[in-house]
Order: C-alpha cells, then sequence, then structure tokens
C-alpha cells in the first residue's frame, strides 16, 4: 500500500511503496502515473551538477537541514522545510531540488525505519558528504559503502560529526 511523503509542484508525487525488501521503497510517479525508484546515482548527479551553479556548501547544509530532524515519520514540517529550501534556488533549478530533496528524506525515513541498519539515515549524510564536500563523483560516492561493515564506516563518520 502506498504512502505519500510529497506531491510535488509539478504533479509528480514521492512516494513509499512495497519494494524488493521491505515497504519503504521509494517512488517518484509521474503525473501520468508511472512509477520509478530511483537509484541514488540519478539524484547524485542531478545534485553534483546543481551544487556546481551553488556553493556545493549550500546544497550539502540545505540537505543538513533536512538530515538532522528526520525521524521515522513524514513529519509536514520537515516538507514544509524543503519548500523552503527550494525557493532559494533559481527557476531553473526548483523541480530538481524539490524532487531529489523529498526523495532523499524519504530514504532517509525508509533507513531509520530498517530493522536490522544500524547506521540509519547516518548512511545518507555519507552519501552526501562525499558527493558535495570531498568531490567524489556521483557513482563513487553512491556505491561506497556497499560491502562495507558497518564499523569501518561508523569510523569514517565519526571524526566527521555524524
Amino acid at each position: 500500500m502506498s504512502r505519500l511523503i510529497k506531491a510535488l509542484k509539478n504533479n509528480r508525487k514521492v512516494l513509499f511503496d512495497s519494494g524488493s525488501f521491505d515497504n519503504w521503497c521509494v517512488y517518484v510517479v509521474e503525473a501520468n502515473g508511472a512509477k520509478k525508484a530511483p537509484f541514488d546515482t540519478d539524484y547524485f548527479s542531478d545534485l553534483k551538477s546543481i551544487a556546481q551553479k551553488y556553493k556545493k556548501a549550500k546544497v550539502y547544509e540545505d540537505f543538513v537541514s533536512i538530515y538532522k530532524p528526520t525521524s521515522k515519520t513524514i513529519d509536514t514540517t520537515i516538507l514544509e522545510l524543503i519548500d523552503k529550501i527550494v525557493a532559494t534556488y533559481q527557476e531553473e533549478d526548483k523541480v530538481l531540488v524539490e524532487q531529489w530533496f523529498a526523495v532523499i528524506y524519504g530514504g532517509m525515513i525508509a533507513e531509520e525505519n530498517k530493522e536490522r541498519a544500524i547506521l540509519k539515515k547516518r548512511i545518507k549524510r555519507l552519501g552526501m558528504y562525499q558527493l558535495l564536500m570531498l568531490d567524489f563523483e556521483p557513482k563513487v560516492a553512491a556505491n561506497f559503502s556497499r560491502g562495507k561493515k558497518w564499523r569501518d564506516l561508523d569510523a569514517i563518520m565519526r571524526p566527521l560529526g555524524f
């Protein structure tokens, strides 16, 4: 059963629905009803391009402002925050910023709800930090944590403050 995360300004929707592993798969639904689960590389690529137009730190700090209050449930205050953040971008970037921040927000909620996940939403922050602050390529940042032990990833994150 699908659950709406955010209705976007361009008539798309971001929602949770069942995926391969659980009911926390994040999808983008087009106005015509076509549904796709975006890959980390999809939004990392677009956000990296957007960060080249703005200060990288701006995009990262905008992400962190969403990251910090994220919990296990959808919070309308955070959805309103996403709208406020989107308003700070140029018109031609607003659609993608809104969509990808809503997707990442949903992804963090999903991580918080995974029963066996130890790192929870921190894994998304590591990817965004590597992408935006360390200038990793989107594919590298998206796949960095695959196959690594949680303790090794935790050891990387702690000195960074998350």
